[in-house]
C-alpha cells in the first residue's frame, strides 16, 4: 500500500454524520435491540476490490457518535492504494453499536472510496502532461465537502467550493447580463479580489475574455483542433503580458479522450463525473467468527 495522503477534513463532517445516522436509525434501532446489551464483538472492514481509500474519518465519527467504546485500528490511510481482499480496519466494541453504525459507516466509506477511485483513473490517464484533474459543483446534495475531500485523496484538485468563493461566469450569466465585458466589470466592482473565470465556447468569445480583466478561461466543449488553437492563443496572451491566466477545459470529456485533451496544454480539466458518475467501492463489514 502506497500513496498515503493527508488532507484537511471538512468542518461539517460531524453534522453530516449525525444527519446520516438520524436518517437510518430514527429514534430506535429495533434490530440492534435484539442483541444482549453487554455483548462485545470484533469486526473487520474488507475491500473486495483494489481501491484508493477515502473516508476513514467518517467511519470513525459514525461510531464515535454512537458510543465511546468502539476502538478502530486502521491498517490503511486515506489516499492509500489497497489491494483486493485487504483488511482496511479492525473494530472492537459493543455489538449493538457496531450493528447500528455498520450501514452508515459503509455508505460513507464506499462512496468516498468510489470518488477517489474514479479520480485516480483520470489522474493516471493524464500522468506526465502537467494537466491537473479538478472537480466541479456537480456533487451529491449535502455531501459536497466530503466528495471534494475524496477527489483530493484520489490525486485530483478542488475547483471553487460554491458560488461564493470565486467567480465562474457562464453562458446563462452572460445571457442574463448582456455582455461579457459588463459581467466582468460588475464582478470586479463587487469583489475585486475574488478569482474571476469566464466560460467561453468560441474563439471569438476567447478573444473577448482575453481583452477583459479575467484570471482564467474555461474552454467549454471545444473540439480538439479548436482547443489546441485556443490554448495556444491564451498561452501566448499570458506570456506576452506576463499575466497569470488559468486555462481550463471542460465538457464531454471522459477516460477515452482526457489524455488527448491534456496533450493540448491546458492547465486543468474539470469533470463533473468525478463526483456524480460514481460507482461505490465494493466493501464489507464482517464480524469475526
Amino acid at each position: 500500500m502506497t500513496d498515503s495522503h493527508q488532507q484537511a477534513l471538512p468542518t461539517d463532517l460531524g453534522d453530516t454524520v449525525a444527519q446520516a445516522l438520524a436518517e437510518d436509525l430514527g429514534e430506535h434501532d429495533r434490530n440492534a435491540a435484539l442483541i444482549e446489551d453487554p455483548a462485545q464483538t470484533t469486526a473487520r472492514i474488507i475491500t473486495q476490490e483494489a481501491a484508493i481509500v477515502a473516508g476513514t474519518a467518517w467511519v470513525n465519527t459514525v461510531f464515535a457518535q454512537l458510543t465511546d467504546n468502539v476502538t478502530i485500528d486502521w491498517h490503511v490511510s486515506d489516499g492509500a492504494r489497497a489491494n483486493s481482499d485487504t483488511i482496511l480496519c479492525t473494530l472492537t466494541g459493543p455489538t449493538r453499536a457496531l450493528l447500528s453504525g455498520e450501514r452508515t459507516a459503509l455508505n460513507f466509506l464506499q462512496l468516498l472510496t468510489g470518488v477517489a477511485n474514479n479520480t485516480r483513473d483520470y489522474v493516471d490517464r493524464v500522468a506526465g502532461t502537467g494537466t491537473a484533474i479538478v472537480d466541479t459543483r456537480k456533487t451529491l446534495p449535502g455531501l459536497r465537502s466530503a466528495q471534494k475531500y475524496a477527489v483530493v485523496c484520489g490525486g485530483g484538485r478542488n475547483h471553487r467550493f460554491g458560488q461564493f468563493d470565486a467567480y465562474l461566469i457562464k453562458e446563462n450569466h452572460l445571457a442574463a447580463i448582456g455582455s461579457l465585458a459588463t459581467a466582468v466589470a460588475r464582478a470586479r466592482a463587487n469583489a475585486p479580489d475574488l478569482f474571476l473565470q469566464v466560460e467561453v465556447e468560441t474563439i471569438e468569445q476567447l478573444d473577448e475574455a482575453l481583452s477583459a480583466d479575467v484570471d482564467g478561461v474555461l474552454l467549454d466543449n471545444f473540439p480538439t483542433h479548436l482547443l489546441t488553437r485556443a490554448v495556444n492563443k491564451a498561452d501566448a496572451h499570458r506570456r506576452r503580458f506576463r499575466q497569470q491566466l488559468l486555462i481550463e477545459a471542460s465538457g464531454d470529456i471522459d477516460l477515452a479522450n482526457v489524455r488527448e485533451i491534456a496533450d493540448t496544454g491546458v492547465d486543468q480539466v474539470s469533470l463533473g463525473g468525478l463526483t456524480k458518475h460514481v460507482r461505490a467501492a465494493n466493501l464489507s463489514l464482517q464480524f469475526a467468527g
